[in-house]
């Protein structure tokens, strides 16, 4: 998938949910195609931004203004969401958009180049409002202040609401067309292109906030991805650490 990798190299997100493969009560079962691994990459990455970006809002609204610890904890967060943010799209638009355009027939160039450059207007504007909301985010943790507080918290419930709205588009006009013309081997080497530095303890809650929302069968593909030792060590001891990470950020479990 499009995958984040950390310093030393190893997959963070490997492995792709695919969509109409989510398990839900009453939702219609589609079988998992092979070739269409690319597009549910995205979806996957996407879920975890757009989920991540609205629970920051609300938790930075009601966090006391002046605590050190809980500000820290925070704009950390914020931090890592929004680096993961900058590097999904510094992927899509290096490596990802052109391996499209490269595979799509002479008679579609068209109207995807017109596609892809909405998506590079839009991603830009939410590149410059990340940068935004770290400035707000250190605004906060210097000033300790109400006012500070919530500035950031605004500032996130934008970057939300657009993040929401831009990743909606993608899946409308983008994302088909990946599963359309792009097969395992550009799948794979657009996932080893990606990278953002992460310490393990980042790596850790990013790969469990992309299990959360997952099905068992999502769940069973993302395990599968990683390599058996990294595995293993989530098994034994890394979804024990990936609850006390997520308890301590919102005062509450993951939702599984």
């Amino acid at each position: 998938m499009t995958a984040v990798q950390a310093a030393a190299g190893t997959s963070v997100l490997p492995v792709p949910r695919r969509p109409g493969d989510d398990g839900r009560p009453g939702s219609r079962r589609v079988p998992p195609d092979p070739g269409s691994a690319a597009g549910a990459a995205q979806r996957v990455v996407h879920q975890v931004l757009r989920r991540e970006l609205h629970l920051l809002a609300e938790l930075v609204s009601w966090a006391p203004p002046a605590e050190a610890a809980r500000t820290r904890a925070l704009t950390g967060h914020a931090d890592l969401v929004g680096r993961l943010l900058l590097a999904h799209h510094r992927l899509e638009r290096d490596v990802l958009w052109p391996a499209l355009l490269g595979a799509v027939p002479d008679g579609g160039q068209a109207p995807l180049r017109t596609a892809v450059a909405d998506w590079t207007v839009r991603a830009g504007r939410i590149d410059a409002a990340v940068r935004d909301l770290g400035t707000a985010a250190r605004q906060w943790a210097v000033a300790g202040t109400p006012a500070a507080r919530d500035g950031l918290a605004l500032d996130c419930r934008r970057l939300a609401d657009a993040v929401a709205d831009h990743t909606a588009a993608e899946e409308h006009d983008l994302l088909p067309l990946l599963d359309a013309h792009l097969g395992a081997a550009q799948v794979s080497a657009v996932a080893s292109a990606a990278s953002c530095r992460l310490t393990g303890r980042e790596r850790r809650l990013v790969l469990g906030l992309a299990l959360e929302d997952s099905c068992a069968g999502d769940r069973a593909r993302i395990l599968r991805g990683l390599s058996p030792p990294d595995r293993l060590a989530w098994r034994w001891l890394g979804g024990r650490r990936h609850r006390a990470d997520v308890v301590r950020l919102r005062g509450a479990p993951p939702a599984r």
